[in-house]
């Protein structure tokens, strides 16, 4: 057996060990809008409008459905994923600006992480009322029913005797 075959094994091993390990490195993301401070710090209430909102700060992430567009929102998320877990947010930020009826920017609000709020769903099913009707049962629950005697009532066109 040759000298060099212990020492390659060891270095194929190594590769195998550094592949294997970098899969399980720690991911890192940003969605969203990115936030320039010295930007948003230029926005003032009283003093900008829509149009100048738009032209600093650029398209919102979304503008509010409920209040006939008077909100524009710009949302920033930092997330930290490890592997093939879920990703968590690590910093989150929202930028709401406020308008009046004329477009005039009435409030500038700023929220953070503190906002974020984690939902741990009950079970795996949604509690419903009525019986549990399984694969099969679906399947093949109505052989035999449709069109038995008694199970509707008469109509015009299929009067029962």
């Amino acid at each position: 057996m040759p000298d060099y075959l212990p020492r390659l094994g060891m270095v194929a091993l190594g590769v195998v060990l550094i592949t294997t390990a970098s899969g399980c490195t720690q991911l890192r993301d940003h969605k969203g809008y990115v936030i320039d401070p010295t930007l948003v710090d230029t926005v003032k209430p009283g003093i900008d409008n829509r149009d100048s909102v738009a032209k600093t700060l650029g398209r919102p992430s979304f503008a509010g459905q409920f209040d006939g567009d008077r909100s524009w929102y710009y949302v920033a998320r930092d997330t930290r994923q490890l592997a093939f877990a879920s990703p968590r947010p690590v910093a989150q930020t929202v930028l709401i600006v406020h308008f009046d009826t004329a477009g005039n920017v009435v409030s500038v609000q700023k929220t953070g992480l503190e906002k974020v709020v984690a939902i741990h769903p009950f079970a795996q099913k949604t509690p419903t009322l009525g019986r549990h009707r399984g694969f099969f049962t679906e399947l093949f629950g109505n052989i035999g029913r449709v069109g038995a005697v008694g199970q509707s009532a008469p109509t015009t066109d299929n009067p029962t005797s």
